[in-house]
């Protein structure tokens, strides 16, 4: 059970989806589906967690998740093992465990996205055709194609504390932003991550309209090791929604015009 909508980003970044998705639907964190049961009536479904009740419904969508579709392909008989979760391991090459055959996409593990398995599939051509290439990118953009959007990259604020990172944040309101204010969408926000020691930027995260255009802006950032200077002093057009990105490095920076800057918390003894 999960206690958040899109369990892979930061809590604070799924915010504004969540409180728009709550003035249309009843919204059930925590919560897992007991039993399923059809009557003549409609479908009884039993809800169980934080939320605990029997309710009838006139349909229900099933949507748990993508798994590899390894299973009767024959694998083992061609020297091939997945591991539990039905997932081959391949090198940066995209090789399998026998070098002649390749292997992309889903089926060699996480992340499950289309961008991330054509990827793969062109190196794994461009190996094939002798070029010398690799898959061995920083980091790979997620998107949750919804209203409003959300896109994340790099790494989380809870990753990197379970990495034991230390991280500057930056989190820019899009409530002081021109085309956010013009365009009634101000209850998006912007935030990036940098690693305190290096100042490099580590992650980041959007939620708001076309933040799946947005966010990669973040990617190329990362992919090449800017800081928050770096970000905070490349010139953006305005009034544009690509201002956010730099407004949150300059939260970092201290350097913020748009808004009123965080605090600076006294270091502890």
């Amino acid at each position: 059970m999960r206690d958040q909508l899109i369990p892979p980003a930061d809590r604070d970044l799924v915010q504004p989806l969540f409180l728009s998705l709550k003035k249309k639907y009843r919204l059930c964190t925590g919560t897992r589906v007991a039993a399923l049961t059809a009557t003549p009536a409609g479908i009884e479904v039993q809800l169980a967690g934080a939320t605990e009740t029997c309710e009838l419904f006139d349909a229900v969508l099933v949507a748990i998740g993508r798994r590899p579709n390894s299973r009767g392909l024959g694998l083992e008989t061609l020297g091939l093992a997945p591991d539990a979760h039905g997932f081959l391991a391949v090198n940066e090459r995209q090789q399998t465990a026998v070098a002649h055959i390749y292997a992309v996409g889903d089926l060699v593990g996480e992340p499950m996205l289309a961008h991330k398995a054509s990827h793969q599939g062109r190196v794994a051509a461009e190996v094939i055709a002798g070029l010398p290439t690799a898959f061995a990118p920083l980091a790979i953009p997620a998107v949750a194609y919804t209203r409003p959007e959300v896109a994340w990259v790099g790494l989380t604020e809870r990753q990197a504390a379970e990495r034991g990172l230390r991280v500057d944040k930056g989190k820019f309101p899009w409530g002081a932003n021109g085309r956010a204010l013009s365009a009634g969408a101000t209850s998006g926000v912007t935030k990036a991550l940098f690693d305190s020691e290096s100042g490099r930027l580590v992650g980041a995260g959007i939620c708001g309209a076309q933040a799946g255009e947005l966010i990669h802006e973040a990617l190329i950032a990362l992919e090449m090791g800017a800081n928050a200077e770096d970000i905070g002093r490349s010139v953006h057009a305005h009034p544009t929604l690509a201002e956010t990105f730099a407004c949150a490095a300059e939260m970092v920076t201290g350097t913020i015009t748009d808004a009123l800057p965080p605090r600076k918390r006294a270091p502890k003894p």
